[in-house]
């Protein structure tokens, strides 16, 4: 799930292209045979694995013998003091109502209001777990995209300014972290502290009204491999790490 979000959030910058990838017939009675996802990110991927926690958790920050090779968005490597607070406040796991769900499908609905059809969700699959990007909206276009939101993929840039409008009491706010001022931001916002103003390329929200249990941290690993694996992005060569 964060693996494709994140492909499809990092590879695609202009809102036309949004269009191109969001809006697109589905033949109906079309199912997805048992394990073929994972046996299709297998192919694409390598060495993929669902070892790695979709989200980071406090514990796997003390006491840690072998530090993140990578910087942001890669990695955790020189971010992991601030990383610490934030994690203190919120999260890792993935809700009971996903966990026992039968179906663990997802698609991603419109993005963006001009998505609109005649036939409305017909054009779009959407089963019982629907991720949405960024600051898509919802309230005013639920016969488009739909009004159940399982997860919100965000950065601060990004965030809408009232989280609670867009999304349900229930969704799951996940940070998708690119550089470490986006620790600095969340952890300031759900602490109540000075807010962090510079380092972003657009002013994030200043108040972020959002409950703390239900913020996560995407796992950085995901980033990773999309780069390297899907995108085949140039990625600088891992620090060696001083061994004691």
């Amino acid at each position: 799930l964060a693996l494709f979000l994140v492909m499809v959030w990092y590879s695609i910058s202009r809102e036309d292209r949004y269009i191109q990838l969001f809006y697109f017939p589905v033949q109906e009675n079309k199912t997805c045979p048992l394990g073929e996802v994972e046996k299709k990110a297998a192919q694409l991927i390598g060495n993929y694995t669902r070892d790695h926690p979709l989200f980071l958790q406090l514990k796997d920050y003390f006491w840690v013998k072998t530090p993140s090779l990578y910087e942001l968005p890669y990695g955790t490597k020189g971010s992991e003091d601030v990383l610490l607070r934030l994690l203190a406040i919120t999260h890792y796991s993935l809700p009971e109502s996903i966990q026992r769900s039968s179906s663990r499908t997802c698609s991603v609905p419109p993005t963006l209001p001009r998505c609109r059809s005649p036939t409305g969700l017909t054009t779009v699959m959407c089963p019982p777990l629907p991720p949405r990007l960024n600051n898509a909206p919802v309230h005013g276009y639920e016969q488009d995209v739909g009004s159940k939101t399982t997860m919100r993929l965000f950065y601060p840039e990004s965030a809408h300014f009232d989280p609670r409008t867009e999304n349900n009491p229930d969704t799951l706010l996940v940070l998708v972290p690119f550089k470490p001022v986006d620790f600095q931001w969340m952890e300031a916002i759900l602490n109540d502290k000075n807010r962090v103003r510079k380092g972003f390329w657009k002013q994030p929200p200043l108040i972020w009204d959002a409950n703390p249990e239900q913020v996560r941290v995407l796992n950085p690993y995901y980033m990773e491999v999309t780069a390297a694996k899907l995108l085949n992005l140039p990625m600088k060569q891992p620090r060696k790490v001083k061994q004691e």
